[in-house]
């Protein structure tokens, strides 16, 4: 789109253009939605859980499912509460943001591609956040929770569909872009085997023992 200014002391007029929205089909802006969805109701989950555990101590959450699986032990360490405060209020916060988002995608509100490229910087940040408490809960707390690991779950994905958003208008002259995209989706099942496989070698001891 197009707006032409004139200046009352010249003849001739200005254009100046103004950025083009980024075009969001169905399928990716249902993606952002069910993302959002799932890393807001876990975030939820989080925090009444940990309200019930500071209510009560002796509170045993319901995603403490055995020695491996057990948010009550994530919950008490100080990676639980990294910067001051419980870490599931990020998560509320910045996934409030990415079902809005998702709602408006899907109902064809066109946002600029600005808002595409902050998203995705949010969203590289918080996949930042989600390796580091991998490496946490697997190397320092020695345990899993559930719910955070439905974050880390969706947080990949996330990053692949809101940055593929972003970067459009520079793809096609961007070879590399062109085929970091091309597979993309290839990657992210190579980025949940590598999880898996360093839960499954973490805790075999463990596993093993349910065979």
């Amino acid at each position: 789109m197009t707006v032409t200014a004139t200046d009352s002391g010249s003849a001739t007029g200005s254009t100046v253009e103004e950025p083009t929205p980024a075009a969001v089909g169905r399928t990716s802006a249902l993606a952002v939605l069910v993302a959002g969805v799932l890393g807001l109701a876990s975030a939820l989950t989080l925090t009444i859980e940990r309200i019930e555990l500071l209510i009560n101590p002796d509170y045993i959450p319901s995603c403490s499912i055995n020695p491996v699986l057990s948010c009550g032990s994530v919950m008490i360490t100080p990676q639980a509460s990294l910067f001051g405060f419980p870490n599931p209020l990020i998560g509320i916060v910045a996934f409030t943001v990415v079902v809005v988002t998702g709602v408006l995608a899907l109902a064809k509100v066109q946002l600029p591609r600005w808002y595409w490229a902050g998203l995705a910087a949010g969203t590289l940040l918080g996949a930042v956040f989600v390796h580091w408490l991998i490496f946490q809960s697997l190397y320092r707390i020695g345990a899993l929770c559930p719910y955070c690991m439905v974050v880390w779950a969706v947080t990949i994905p996330l990053l692949v569909v809101v940055t593929s958003l972003a970067v459009r208008p520079q793809m096609s002259g961007n070879p590399v872009l062109r085929t970091l995209h091309t597979w993309r989706w290839s990657l992210v099942a190579l980025w949940f085997t590598a999880v898996l496989l360093l839960i499954l070698e973490r805790f075999w001891t463990y596993w093993s023992t349910l065979i």
